[in-house]
């Protein structure tokens, strides 16, 4: 619990900071006046002007003890008087392209963070699984197209343009592009036994997905990387203790199925429930390389509105790992894109949700990305970049967003001046606020209301 307050409060305060930084570098460049630079809102905790400032500036910085935002304080005639000899450092004074620029320097920084961190990972190199798979889903797209489990992918893409796969994650990321973007992904097959390699297309065009969620992966078929199919650590007063499974006993079969990776066992184990009452079923294992058969019964649990079969013990052994990690050249201009990728991803499933297209679940709140937080510090420090980068992305392109209370929204009102050479009028950009603030109210209400759902409910 205190890891996940610490990374959450930590991510909050360098993206806001970020952000806010961009603002007032672009202000001070443009030779308007900052009077006050705040990372968070209510009660200062600490303020201090620093004795070495740009020239003409005398900013105060201030760290405020509620961390859900911050805001930089120009001198402005709009908010208060200001002396005829200051009138040129005054925001509202400055060109259209100034104003501008100082409005979209927030979210452009967020997005030169996320490329930042990004390039950062891929120097730093990451611990990933290797991309081979485990047996699909029964009845879903990938045994569908073929894949039975065990194949190794080299590469994936649309449109016949295949890349290297470096990873099962860098292949999963390319399946919920597909799914999301309603494109069908093509991958190429390692060969074995001198056998040359051979190209399947998953049409996961056919899906039209509307959620990123792991209902899409099981209609994909590919849950997870290939795992040897043991038994980790069993739980007290477990299906798998009462039965007399052992942490390291390796399963071989399931009556008369050969059992090959951890993912099938998993799907079996889950499938073993007839009428919603639990199956025995013989389990043939091996353990410390003598074969065994055990009658196993498992527990039955109540998953998205099924009943499936538990039976209290960790399934399957790690997966094998591979390090990726990129050259200097190699990582930033990966890092670019895969910015790039993220922002597209999340514009094209923001506009599938204003139209009906992709469900409104999709929304997600503080307490998932606190959750988030927790969950990637653990793992480790380059998780937590990666998460730090996503969360820049979504911050970058939410505000680019063209509603009235966000930055997004000035550059339309920007927009207007410079098609029509006059500014939006004072009671329409009243109204416009109002507006504004309710339908952002209205997405903060479902994504906290989300948030709640996916936690607790």
């Amino acid at each position: 619990m205190l890891l996940t307050v610490i990374a959450f409060v930590v991510a909050l305060g360098v993206l806001i900071a970020v952000h806010e930084y961009g603002h007032y570098r672009v202000a001070v460049a443009c030779g308007v006046k900052v009077e006050r630079f705040s990372v968070g809102f209510g009660k200062a905790l600490l303020r201090w002007e620093p004795k070495r400032q740009h020239p003409g500036q005398k900013t105060e910085f201030v760290i405020g003890a509620f961390p859900f935002g911050g805001y930089v304080k120009m001198l402005d005639e709009r908010e208060g008087p200001v002396a005829p000899e200051e009138r040129h450092r005054a925001f509202n004074t400055q060109p259209l392209r100034s104003r501008a620029a100082i409005v979209a320097a927030g979210p452009i920084a967020n997005l030169l963070l996320a490329v930042v961190l990004y390039t950062a990972v891929n120097w730093i190199g990451v611990q990933e699984p290797v991309a081979t798979l485990a047996r699909p889903v029964a009845g879903s797209i990938a045994e569908s197209a073929g894949l039975k489990g065990g194949e190794h992918i080299t590469r994936a893409g649309f449109d016949g343009d295949l890349t290297p796969v470096q990873s099962f994650e860098d292949l999963r990321w390319r399946m919920t592009r597909g799914a999301l973007d309603g494109r069908d992904l093509t991958i190429e097959v390692a060969g074995e036994g001198g056998r040359p390699a051979r190209e399947l297309v998953l049409p996961l065009s056919r899906m039209e997905a509307r959620d990123a969620d792991p209902q899409m992966f099981r209609k994909i078929g590919v849950l997870a990387p290939l795992t040897r199919p043991e038994i980790g650590e069993v739980m007290k007063g477990s299906a798998a203790e009462s039965a007399g499974l052992l942490k390291g006993d390796v399963v071989r079969a399931i009556g008369a199925t050969a059992i090959i990776d951890g993912q099938q066992l998993r799907e079996a184990i889950r499938a073993s429930v007839d009428n919603g009452q639990p199956r025995t079923q013989a389990w043939q294992i091996e353990r410390g390389g003598r074969p065994l058969t055990i009658d196993v019964k498992p527990e039955v649990r109540e998953e998205g509105g099924a009943k499936v079969g538990r039976v209290g013990a960790y399934v399957g052994a790690p997966a094998e790992m591979v390090t990726v990690r990129q050259g200097v050249i190699d990582g930033i201009w990966r890092g670019v894109v895969r910015t790039w990728e993220v922002s597209a991803l999340t514009v094209r499933m923001m506009g599938k949700m204003v139209i009906g297209e992709a469900s409104i679940k999709n929304l997600s709140g503080p307490l998932t990305i606190a959750d988030y937080a927790g969950k990637s510090a653990s793992l480790g420090f380059t998780q937590y970049l990666v998460f730090l980068a996503l969360i820049s992305v979504s911050l970058g392109v939410l505000n680019l967003m063209p509603l009235p209370v966000l930055d997004g929204g000035h550059l339309m009102y920007y927009l207007w001046e410079g098609l029509t050479g006059k500014s939006v009028s004072d009671a329409w950009m009243e109204r416009l606020q109002r507006g504004g603030v309710a339908l952002l109210l209205v997405m903060m209400s479902v994504a906290l209301f989300n948030d709640v759902t996916r936690l607790f409910g």
